[in-house]
């Protein structure tokens, strides 16, 4: 019998020293992947005199996409040798956030509500219609989880922002790859440590985030996405969002680590999102002058927040007292007392509201002049390009929240029933 035991733990042993050295070799070549270049040039002439004859198995394939710089038309029509591809030069090219032609509009944008920032689609006849290719040297990704800290540099080949943003940790360079240590602006420290004292200022210290009701949030100004990046611990799922401007290459850093981002401006149109979609709207140093314009941005988040909903500020007015800064918080008050919100905590540079679930408060602000409310059918309607709304919505307009995640996936949505479209049984 010893000698069985034995024997057994022998080949546990060896069975346990394989399956190391399988997933080992799996993960050094499936985490960083191929680190050779992916982008093939444009074959010569003298190439493709010989394309006839079998391509060599080693080699790289050739393909018969033309590189060549090619426009919209009407029909559209594609070559036998299918799309052409774009010069490289166009690899960071962005149809309707092209800054060429957002020049081109400056007099017709209200820049003062940053309309800039917004999407703007040329004609159909100045649109490209060719492939983009990826940038020089592009490699295949690096996969998560291990691209929430480390991705290839080539693939992103910026360095303004961690010349920038170094010292606040958002990104680094390290040889070959670029490094997130998981800061921010206003969490140096890390993610981690900022996301727990958020759920401490939520939960009165009993607990965190997720504890506070929080699934989903929508980050304003985001940065590198690490906010977003540590949240997913926790369950919780973020769409983070930025405009292309001075830092323009933050939402291909936070796309490149594997994280939900666009290109996006919170200033003259609504989010493409229905009413009551977050359950935390999140601006760390975010560059929104919520408190302008009789607070029609801030307006906007208590659209997309659910009843019971967190607004997250981390910002200079919660805390410093130069400056204008004392004014916009004054503001900032004024105008989310008039919603109906409540301020839950204000320490360690951040302030937390919660849109409290009050129709008796709302109705009185109104007769008081204080806010407007929204017409009903306006809360169901699409927000695809529409205007921002200078009024709020009550509570009875807005689908409230299921209480789990699994329940929402599965109950068919109050708004499409109320615009008349049904689901039959038989469908689902």
């Amino acid at each position: 019998m010893g000698g069985y035991v034995l024997g057994s733990a022998r080949s546990g042993q060896m069975i346990m020293v394989a399956l190391v050295l399988m997933v080992g070799s799996f993960y050094a070549g499936s985490i960083f992947g191929n680190n050779s270049p992916i982008y093939i040039s444009q074959p010569s002439s003298s190439s493709n005199s010989s394309s006839s004859s079998p391509p060599s198995q080693s080699g790289p394939s050739n393909f018969d996409n033309k590189i060549e710089l090619t426009y919209r038309r009407a029909p559209v029509s594609i070559p036998e040798s299918g799309v052409n591809v774009c010069p490289l030069k166009f690899n960071e090219y962005i149809p309707c956030h092209n800054v060429t032609y957002v020049q081109e509009l400056l007099p017709s944008l209200n820049v003062s509500r940053r309309e800039e920032l917004e999407r703007h689609c040329p004609p159909l006849e100045q649109r490209l219609f060719c492939l983009l290719p990826p940038p020089k040297d592009y490699k295949i990704p690096i996969r998560w989880p291990t691209s929430r800290d480390y991705v290839w540099r080539s693939n992103v080949n910026h360095t303004h922002l961690a010349e920038v943003k170094g010292g606040q940790n958002w990104v680094h360079e390290q040889g070959q790859l670029w490094w997130f240590p998981g800061g921010g602006t206003h969490f140096k420290h890390g993610a981690p440590e900022y996301i727990q004292r958020l759920g401490n200022m939520t939960t009165n210290e009993t607990g965190d985030l997720r504890s506070a009701g929080v699934e989903q949030v929508l980050d304003v100004g985001c940065g590198v996405a690490s906010f977003a990046a540590y949240l997913l611990p926790l369950g919780i799922q973020t769409m983070s969002f930025a405009p292309k401007d001075g830092h323009e290459n933050q939402i291909q850093f936070a796309l490149e680590r594997g994280i939900g981002a666009m290109i996006s401006a919170i200033a003259t149109k609504q989010m493409p999102y229905p009413a009551a979609s977050f359950d935390m709207v999140h601006c760390s140093r975010c560059r929104v002058d919520w408190h302008e314009n009789d607070g029609i941005l801030i307006k906007e988040v208590n659209r997309l927040l659910r009843p019971n909903g967190y607004f997250v500020y981390s910002a200079p007015p919660a805390y410093r007292k130069d400056k204008d800064f004392p004014m916009i918080w004054d503001k900032l008050v004024n105008l989310t007392t008039a919603m109906c919100w409540k301020l839950i905590s204000r320490k360690v540079q951040t302030a937390i509201w919660v849109k409290e679930d009050d129709e008796a408060c709302l109705r009185k602000n109104a007769e008081l002049e204080l806010i407007t409310i929204c017409d009903e059918e306006d809360a169901s309607k699409a927000s695809w390009k529409v205007p921002l709304r200078d009024c709020v919505d009550v509570s009875e307009s807005v689908q409230q929240k299921s209480s789990s995640l699994a329940e929402r996936l599965s109950a068919y949505p109050t708004s499409l029933r109320k615009i008349g479209i049904f689901l039959r049984l038989s469908s689902l």
